[in-house]
């Protein structure tokens, strides 16, 4: 995927999921060192990253976080490396155990939840003017 920014951090979210958009303005506003960039999982660079990483977005439909040229990451471990790096007290999550299949299990309930518990949008939120720079 040459087109991708390679000193970026790219975090593939659920554009109509209303935590996952309250979730991306968090980053945004604590992403103090301009790590990351975002798309959502609806729109074509999504799908294209998805399709490149081999994701069923059957069984991931909510957060990926791609460091490209290295790794991705998905659910529970995708978002303490997302933690890792912001400028926030929400760095200590990072170092919690919340990898692994309890983290999973946790992420899951609240993934498997998060229409009913916070919403859903008809469609993907539409970034400011000084937003649009953060997604692809």
């Amino acid at each position: 995927m040459e087109n991708l920014p390679k000193d970026k951090k790219i975090i593939l979210f659920d554009g109509v999921c209303n935590l996952c958009d309250n979730s991306v303005q968090f980053i945004i506003k604590h992403d103090a060192k301009d790590i990351f960039r975002f798309a959502s999982l609806q729109s074509e660079v999504g799908q294209q990253i998805v399709k490149y990483l081999g994701i069923d977005t059957k069984k991931v439909d909510s957060i990926v976080l791609y460091v490209p040229g290295e790794a991705y990451y998905l659910k529970a471990e995708a978002a303490m490396q997302i933690a890792k790096e912001l400028k926030s007290w929400h760095k200590i999550i990072s170092y919690l155990s919340f990898t692994g299949s309890f983290g999973n299990f946790v992420y899951d309930y609240i993934a498997r939840n998060r229409y009913q518990w916070y919403g859903k949008k008809d469609e993907c939120m539409l970034p400011t003017e000084e937003m649009k720079a953060k997604f692809l």
